[in-house]
C-alpha cells in the first residue's frame, strides 16, 4: 500500500494543493507508505524546454522542501510514513551537473525516481509530454513516430546507464512516459527490441520500475504506462514496480492503487 509518487506544493506545474491535504487523503484510501517525488531543479546552465519555464521547482526552494517535509514527516509518523524524496529529469549531455545535484543534496533524500520528459534533436531539447500539438511537431522533426519511440528509448537507457553518482535514483519513471498521445499518435510498439534491451538492463542492475497510473487520467492515453507489451515484458523478467499516482493534486493519490494491487496478485508477482 505504498504510492511512490507523488507531487507537492512546490511543483511549478502542479496545484497549491498543502502538503497536509496529500497526506489526509492517503490516509483516507489506505496508503501505508508515501513518497513525495518533486522535480529536483534543472542544471543551471540548462534551459527549460517548457514555454512557461515551469519543468521544475527552483534551487532556492529545495531547502524549503526539504525541511517542511522533514517537519511533517515527523508530525505523521504514527498514521504513515513518509519519504522525502525527488523525480530526477535525465537530460541527455547534462549528466555531469545532475550528479553534482545530487551529491550536493542526497543527504536530505530517502527515495527518488529517474524520469525522461526531454529528448534532444538536432542540438536542442524537446519536451515529449508537453502536448499532442508539440508531439506532432517531434513527429515531424524525425519523419515518424516509429522514430520518436527510438529516440524516446535510446535516451531512457543512457538515463539508466549514466554515472550519476551515489545517490542516483534506482526506480524508472513512467517508462512508456512516450504513449501520453497514443490515440492521437497511434503506433504498435509491441515487438520493440529496444523496450526488450531496456527492460533487460532494469533487471540486471536490480532496478525498480514505477509503475505509473497517471495515463489513465490523460484523455489521449487511457492506460497506466505499464500496459500491454510491457507489462508482458515486466512480468517475464519478474522486474519490481512501485505503484505511483503521480499525483499532482491531493485528490488522486492512491489512484487505482487497489486495482494495481489485484493486477500483481493476478500476475503473481
Amino acid at each position: 500500500m505504498k504510492d511512490g509518487h507523488i507531487h507537492s506544493p512546490y511543483c511549478p506545474h502542479g496545484s497549491s494543493d498543502s502538503f497536509e491535504q496529500y497526506i489526509k487523503k492517503a490516509i483516507e484510501v489506505g496508503v501505508k507508505v508515501m513518497t513525495f517525488t518533486e522535480h529536483l531543479p534543472l542544471p543551471k546552465n540548462f534551459n527549460d524546454p517548457s514555454p512557461e519555464n515551469d519543468s521544475a521547482m527552483s534551487e532556492e526552494h529545495l531547502i524549503a522542501y526539504f525541511n517542511e517535509l522533514k517537519k511533517i514527516k515527523e508530525k505523521y509518523k504514527h498514521s504513515v510514513k513518509i519519504n522525502i524524496g525527488v523525480e530526477v529529469d535525465y537530460i541527455e549531455e547534462y549528466e555531469k551537473e545532475i550528479k553534482e545535484m545530487l551529491d550536493k543534496y542526497g543527504e536530505y533524500i530517502d527515495d527518488s525516481i529517474l524520469s525522461v520528459h526531454m529528448i534532444k534533436i538536432n542540438d536542442e531539447y524537446h519536451l515529449i509530454d508537453y502536448s499532442p500539438e508539440k508531439f506532432g511537431e517531434l513527429v515531424d522533426l524525425l519523419g515518424e513516430i516509429e522514430n520518436v519511440y527510438s529516440k524516446y528509448y535510446d535516451t531512457v537507457k543512457m538515463a539508466i546507464n549514466s554515472d550519476l553518482g551515489r545517490y542516483k535514483p534506482k526506480r524508472i519513471g513512467h517508462l512508456n512516459l512516450i504513449r501520453k498521445y497514443n490515440k492521437i499518435y497511434p503506433y504498435d510498439y509491441s515487438g520493440n527490441k529496444k523496450l526488450e534491451e531496456i527492460v533487460r538492463i532494469v533487471k540486471s542492475k536490480d532496478y525498480e520500475l514505477d509503475f505509473n497510473v497517471s495515463g489513465y487520467r490523460k484523455p489521449y492515453c487511457d492506460e497506466a504506462y505499464i500496459d500491454g507489451y510491457l507489462l508482458k515484458l515486466v512480468r517475464d523478467y519478474s522486474v519490481k514496480t512501485i505503484f505511483g499516482s503521480d499525483s499532482h493534486t491531493h485528490d488522486t493519490v492512491g489512484y487505482k492503487m487497489k486495482e494495481y494491487n489485484r493486477l500483481m496478485e493476478e500476475l503473481q508477482f
